[in-house]
């Protein structure tokens, strides 16, 4: 899939997890408090069904959600088809 493609579809999802954030204005979902455990789980998930993927647990940690670019990443890694 092209990168911009997957980041828009990212985008999506993560306004459909926490829409009352503008997610274009942090470059640390996580430590700007818009993400929180749970919110990366379900991510996860969606991600995962979305993409055809499978993403190692070791992989679920907060680095790898600070941003779209480190969630497309994640993606890419997990073996997006």
């Amino acid at each position: 899939m092209e990168q911009n493609n997957e980041r828009v579809i990212i985008g999506e999802m993560l306004k459909e997890i926490r829409p009352e954030f503008d997610f274009s204005e942090s470059d640390n979902f996580v430590e700007d408090g818009m993400l929180d455990s749970f919110d990366i789980i379900t991510l996860t998930n969606m991600l995962e069904e979305r993409f055809g993927i499978k993403i190692d647990g070791l992989d679920i940690v907060p680095e790898n959600f600070y941003t779209v670019g480190s969630i497309a990443e994640l993606v890419r890694k997990s073996g997006e088809k």
